[in-house]
């Protein structure tokens, strides 16, 4: 039996990027329609996450010229993950399989072709993988190295080199509609369903048009959801580290009562300041780790929506 495949494809300001790269996910589409590795019900699904400018537009356009295109709009800029999230929610129960990747081109398509051919060889989850990074800035490229390795470090199960482009099984998403958590980091939580898995390698190409919409600024709030959506490691370090700290604490107060009964003691604010400042810094620090997961706690017990559907291309089944 064919599969019916959905692509997911998230969608922020995206008007110069999409006119030229909606041809690539449709013809991908066609072509394995034709030769007939999918069904013919499978679609592109695009998510447009609260772009402020022409994108909703496009895509509305798109996909009354094209039955295989739909897509929905959110209500506001949810940001990538809940983007995505939106789109899986929707294939719930109308696919079999989908595959998730970015609107920028800058993914291989025809990997595709060879995820499917994982799927058929009974992996549920097969995830893209990139060859390497040349395309990468230096300091991209090394501080993603740094991110996966740290992650790995800190306990947490991640694929090397690999983002969003993967192929999910129906039965795989409809386990993830079962997390509810707001800060979600699909990239650490999907290896942890525990389903059987496969790579597919490929190397990502510069993007099509259009400037990237992940600056340093919202690469750093990922990682930071990577690493507390995912890990207690952090706080298990600054335990083990504060009781160094009151060790080293302990050997001071012992030296200086030493110092002080056997008259060597030199009074001074040097010394004070240095322990202060020194103790100071490690307490702030620890105290905005934890605070960021506080802030995760308060989060979650709001137990808000991660997305809204405002608009959709097609009609609502019955």
């Amino acid at each position: 039996m064919k599969p019916c495949l959905y692509i997911v494809v998230p969608c922020y300001n995206e008007e110069s990027v999409l006119p030229l790269t909606v041809g690539l996910f449709t013809d991908k589409i066609n072509s394995l329609t034709v030769n007939g590795t999918i069904s013919e019900d499978s679609k592109v699904l695009f998510v447009n996450d609260g772009s402020t400018d022409n994108t909703w537009g496009i895509i509305r356009e798109q996909s009354e010229k094209n039955s295989c295109v739909i897509g929905i709009s959110l209500a506001r800029n949810y940001g990538h993950q809940n983007a995505l999230l939106a789109g899986l929610s929707e294939t719930v129960d109308k696919c079999d399989i989908t595959i998730s990747m970015d609107c920028d081109g800058q993914d291989d398509i025809n990997a595709v072709d060879e995820m499917i051919k994982e799927y058929q060889n009974g992996s549920e989850i097969v995830y893209g993988v990139r060859k390497d990074r040349k395309k990468d800035s230096f300091f991209k490229r090394h501080s993603a190295q740094f991110f996966y390795r740290f992650l790995a470090w800190m306990g947490s199960k991640v694929v090397y080199n690999h983002a969003d482009y993967r192929l999910m099984s129906n039965v795989v998403v409809k386990e993830l509609m079962n997390y509810h958590e707001v800060n979600m980091y699909l990239r650490g939580l999907i290896p942890l369903l525990g389903y059987k898995s496969s790579s597919v390698y490929y190397s990502r190409t510069e993007r099509v048009a259009g400037k990237t919409h992940y600056p340093l600024g919202k690469m750093i709030n990922l990682a930071m959801d990577g690493i507390t959506s995912l890990s207690i490691k952090p706080l298990r370090i600054i335990i083990t580290f504060g009781m160094f700290i009151t060790f080293l604490c302990f050997i001071g107060v012992v030296w200086s009562f030493v110092a002080y009964f056997t008259g060597n003691t030199v009074e001074g604010w040097a010394s004070s300041t240095c322990i202060v400042c020194f103790l100071g810094g490690i307490q702030l620090i620890s105290i905005g780790v934890v605070g960021e997961y506080v802030g995760k706690i308060y989060m979650e017990t709001k137990n808000r929506p991660r997305f809204n559907i405002i608009r959709r291309t097609y009609s609502d089944p019955e």
